[in-house]
């Protein structure tokens, strides 16, 4: 790699210089944020205002506010106006709890032309926090590819044109991350942010996060992965953002109360050390501990939805992917995460492809991957999964998007919508491995179908019916994407709250505001139509609020402790939700409690409803979830789990469906399914403070004080 690194260093040309003096963090805070245009060059440093720590909090938060600021309501994705905004939030960069290492970026859009926003470790967000900045603005577009540079050590920020090459993510961080450092030991006080090729081609692109491992000696990744951001990245013509800062200590984020800190660290750290082997077995398997219960409860998404277990999935069970993953390597994302669940497959040789043949470390794969590249295009070959899961990551697109365009493909394949001589020869039914692996790599080089599949689903099904004359009713019903963002990996039909985890969002279905589905189907802690409504609000603004801080959520509730069960809400882990309203407190030196840490939730959440209002979405219409979703299709998905549905209509809707065709039966319990799911709609949406049509009522504004002149001219627009 010297030679190329070489080259790079020889090549650098720096077309902007900003020379600055890194501001001293303070309970969290820089206080500064750094502004980029990319069109002229032009680098800045704003004020962080109180009123944006007090009504915004940091992440998401400053990520919405500034790209509100920035953009028209015409605004499109692949404007330059269009921005994308970095932000880590005040807990961020602390080294004493568990999963404090995550930063937020925010864009729009181009799978659904609105606002998104992704959550992502790796080192860049701390490190470019106590580079001197709490927020990332980057504007405008580039002529060609350049690098931004951010020297944290010596105050430093330059857009650069290096000769380098972006296609391949994985080679490009470890390029990068070689020529800021100053030594190998260096390495690990760099982190780069860069995407793929495949992020060029398509609309599903990530941004890759890296950070060094030293044990492994290569940069290793983190994806912020939905909606596209890579996308956005790449059309500006960024090739990366790299950031080097080498002081790091326990006290970089200046708390009010270090020793409080210490003291909920050192609690949450035993119980991971004592509990984690016999729960969840995060620092063993990851995330995706959750294949083999997810099947054996009918969750995980098979053939795009239609099923929810299968008996072959045993191939890519936590089991067999436990036995890929090298065990007993410290790998946290951020410094001092003792829950360690970045698992890696180590040399692992690539059998297709540009590194066929060459020994490479996937990160992964986790659940997400493996259910959806893996169950849900039923392929069951654990070897599958880790390369799709590798080259997904390196070209740069989202692995679930990826895994939910492909099965949707496959069944229109399999239903005769699409044929080879429109796939190119590709013979895309369920289960062919080498097609599937093949559509790919297209979508990663930009060519032949994969041009086409990576316009994502609900491009997809208006090109099936204009060019190919497909049943649009038939597509918009197994076609799994809300707001056009598509589905994560969660068989949701037998869970009403879940159903609305999904497609009640801001930016679509993905599991980060609400995963009910346990609550709600198997533990049965969700009866009524006002519980399932409690829940998706207080979960979705519980979680949001990690997204306004830096935070992983899965040091809630991915362990559990010894008193939970007998505590009043366990389903809430309040012992651990306090840890957190601790951390806020002896941080910014602050004082809220759990009330309090909603509501900083609420004021973000319900701006961003208005924003997507702002920009023509975000009423009930946009709410609306392919039937897939919730509740059988065809005939066969019916017949499949004729039982259960029987005992169901019988039961719950009270027709007897004995001497019913099969297509009677589903057409009854459609009806009841979707009445069922916009009655929810209604409850969810008094709770939350809207109207009838998902509009923010102006007293529900006025209340989390985001009444702003701007925000109530927008609502009163809807109202």
């Amino acid at each position: 790699m010297s030679g190329v690194v070489e080259k790079m260093r020889a090549s650098r040309k720096v077309l902007a210089e900003y020379n600055y003096e890194p501001a001293q963090i303070e309970r969290g805070y820089a206080g500064k944020t750094l502004y980029i245009n990319l069109s002229n060059k032009n680098i800045i440093s704003k004020d962080v205002t109180q009123q944006m720590k007090d009504i915004f909090i940091g992440g998401k938060g400053f990520g919405l506010w500034y790209l509100w600021n920035a953009v028209k309501p015409d605004t499109k994705w692949n404007d330059p106006e269009n921005e994308i905004i970095i932000s880590p939030g005040p807990i961020s960069g602390i080294t004493q709890y568990p999963g404090s290492g995550k930063s937020l970026v925010v864009t729009l859009s181009p799978l659904t032309d609105s606002i998104m926003d992704s959550n992502v470790g790796g080192f860049f967000g701390p490190y470019f926090k106590f580079s001197g900045w709490d927020a990332l603005e980057i504007q405008g577009k580039a002529d060609k590819d350049v690098v931004v540079f951010i020297d944290g050590d010596n105050g430093r920020v330059t857009i650069e044109e290096v000769d380098l090459d972006p296609s391949a993510s994985h080679l490009l961080s470890d390029q990068l991350t070689e020529l800021m450092a100053e030594s190998e030991q260096g390495r690990k006080n760099v982190s780069v942010v860069s995407s793929g090729s495949g992020a060029e081609h398509t609309r599903i692109g990530v941004l890759n996060f890296s950070f060094y491992d030293l044990r492994r000696k290569a940069a290793r990744l983190k994806q912020a992965g939905r909606g596209g951001i890579g996308t956005v990245f790449r059309d500006k013509k960024l090739a990366a953002l790299v950031v080097k800062f080498s002081g790091l200590s326990g006290k970089s984020n200046n708390p009010a109360d270090p020793a409080k800190i210490a003291r909920t660290g050192v609690k949450i750290t035993r119980e991971i050390n004592k509990f984690d082997d016999t729960q969840f077995r995060m620092r063993q398997i990851g995330t995706a501990n959750l294949m083999t219960p997810m099947n054996d409860y009918d969750l995980l998404p098979v053939h795009n939805f239609k099923y929810g277990s299968h008996k072959d999935a045993v191939g890519i069970s936590s089991e067999v992917l436990r036995s890929r993953f090298t065990q007993k390597m410290p790998d946290g994302c951020w410094v001092g995460c003792a829950l360690s669940c970045c698992k890696a497959v180590d040399d692992f040789v690539p059998k297709t492809g540009p590194f066929k043949g060459e020994k490479v470390i996937v990160d992964g794969p986790e659940y997400e991957n493996a259910a959806g590249l893996g169950a849900n295009c039923g392929i069951f070959d654990a070897d599958y999964v880790i390369e799709a899961n590798f080259y997904c990551d390196t070209y740069g697109i989202d692995t679930i998007s990826t895994g939910t365009i492909i099965a949707f493909i496959m069944e229109c394949y399999e239903k005769g919508i699409v044929n080879k001589k429109i796939t190119g020869g590709l013979e895309l039914n369920f289960g062919n491995a080498e097609a599937a692996m093949e559509l790919i790599h297209q979508m990663g080089q930009g060519r032949g179908f994969g041009n086409i599949a990576g316009q994502g689903v609900r491009r997809l099904k208006k090109i099936f019916a204009e060019e190919y004359g497909g049943d649009p009713a038939f597509m918009q019903d197994i076609g799994m994407e809300n707001k056009g963002l598509e589905y994560s990996q969660y068989q949701a039909k037998e869970s009403l709250a879940q159903q609305g985890g999904y497609a009640l969002t801001n930016k679509g279905p993905q599991h980060d505001e609400a995963w009910l589905i346990f609550m709600d189907m198997v533990n049965n802690q969700l009866p009524t139509f006002e519980k399932k409504a409690e829940a998706l609000h207080y979960f979705p603004m519980f979680r949001t609020w990690f997204g306004l801080q830096g935070l992983c959520k899965l040091p809630w509730n991915d362990i559990i402790p010894e008193s939970n069960a007998t505590s009043e809400s366990p389903e809430k882990i309040p012992e651990h939700v306090q840890n957190y309203v601790d951390i806020f407190n002896a941080v910014t030196g602050k004082s809220i409690d759990q009330d309090e840490m909603i509501r900083q939730s609420e004021r973000v959440y319900n701006f961003q409803r208005v924003f997507n209002l702002r920009m023509g979405f975000g009423t009930r219409k946009h709410d609306a979830a392919p039937y897939r979703g919730l509740g059988p299709v065809t005939e066969e998905e019916y017949e499949s789990r004729q039982e259960r549905y029987d005992k169901q209509l019988k039961e719950d809707v009270g027709i007897n469906p004995e001497g019913m065709s099969t297509a009677e039966k589903v057409a009854a319990m459609r009806s009841y399914r979707q009445g069922r799911y916009e009655t929810l709609i209604d409850v969810v949406y008094k709770r939350r403070g809207w109207n009838e049509n998902g509009v923010p009522k102006l007293e529900h504004l006025k209340e989390l004080g985001i009444d702003f002149p701007e925000v109530v001219e927008v609502v009163k627009k809807h109202l």
